[in-house]
């Protein structure tokens, strides 16, 4: 069973996500004057890019405590085959962008990252209120780390930026993770056993329902939109 206001908030964040880079194209590929390096655009992309982060860490307690209830085993395994799946994507759009890109190609994006959170996720899931004290200290950490650069770039991964370091997509464990955390503490608390702890109505409108299909094919839809949304600006564009 899915709860579709998870599913709803995610596919917001689907609209959002392709708003933000349908200005982004325009700004990359048909040299528009658009600022994304600070005001609305820059806070536009880092709330999606939140409520994206947020739900993995929801959506992750409610996947494990009905696990748990149903007494399922080697859930290690589970979470370490499905975040393993998404940071794999993540490396074949590291290829297609330095294949085609080149200067600023991803190097550790939002799949890579979210692929490696719920890996990591797993050993946090049955942990509550520690959970909102490390998500908060670990987004705070990852602030205090933006104003540093460093000679190496091993731990690029973690936050740790070297010098020159550009790409176009980049989402380190700190600060990002640090969001997942509190998406665990907040799933705990809003879906507890992975049921409701609150009253909602099923949804029967028709736009909110788009919606939770968006949301529930987001993987898809984030793989595919870019070339679409290229293609379409070379089309009638360029």
């Amino acid at each position: 069973m899915r709860y579709w206001e998870i599913d709803f908030l995610r596919g917001v964040a689907i609209i959002m996500m392709i708003v933000f880079h349908v200005i982004f194209d325009m700004y990359y590929f048909a040299n528009y004057e658009i600022n994304l390096q600070s005001g609305f655009w820059w806070l536009f992309a880092r709330i999606t890019a939140s409520i994206f982060i947020f739900l993995v860490g929801i959506s992750l307690t409610v996947s494990y405590s009905r696990a748990i209830r149903n007494k399922q085993k080697n859930l290690l395994l589970k979470y370490l085959y499905r975040g393993t799946k998404i940071f794999s994507w993540g490396l074949i759009i590291t290829l297609i962008t330095w294949i085609f890109l080149r200067q600023g190609f991803i190097v550790f994006g939002v799949l890579h990252f979210i692929g490696l959170a719920i890996i990591l996720a797993y050993f946090f899931l049955r942990f509550r209120l520690l959970n909102l004290f490390l998500g908060i200290g670990l987004i705070l950490t990852g602030i205090y780390l933006r104003g540093f650069v460093f000679d190496y770039p091993y731990f690029l991964w973690l936050g740790l930026i070297p010098q020159g370091f550009y790409t176009l997509d980049y989402f380190p464990l700190l600060p990002w993770f640090g969001l997942v955390l509190l998406g665990l503490f907040f799933g705990k608390l809003l879906y507890p056993e992975g049921k409701r702890s609150f009253r909602i109505r099923e949804t029967r409108n028709p736009i909110a329902r788009s919606f939770c299909f968006l949301g529930r094919h987001s993987l898809l839809i984030y793989l595919v939109h870019q070339p679409v949304l290229i293609a379409m600006l070379y089309l009638f564009v360029l």
